[in-house]
């Protein structure tokens, strides 16, 4: 979907009558904090992936070191 020109200036005029134009930089604000916050929280996610990804791969090398027990049983 692309997002023309014309559509955004339809955009801007409908929230400017929704929201009047002493709202609309309060809006704009709060728009722009709530994306910082998610972009910041998104962020976060992914590192906490990366760094489980490392703890995996450590744990994986350990184990292939690690020669597997034989059991031996009676008969």
């Amino acid at each position: 979907m692309a997002v023309t020109p014309v559509s955004l200036i339809v955009i801007a005029v409908v929230a400017l009558i929704i929201f009047g134009p002493k709202k609309l930089p309060q809006f704009g604000r709060a728009v722009g904090s709530t994306l910082k916050e998610f972009k910041d929280a998104t962020k976060g996610l992914a590192e906490d992936d990366d760094d489980d990804d490392k703890t995996n791969k450590s744990d994986d090398t350990v184990a292939k070191k690690e020669e597997p027990k034989k059991i031996e049983s009676e008969v």
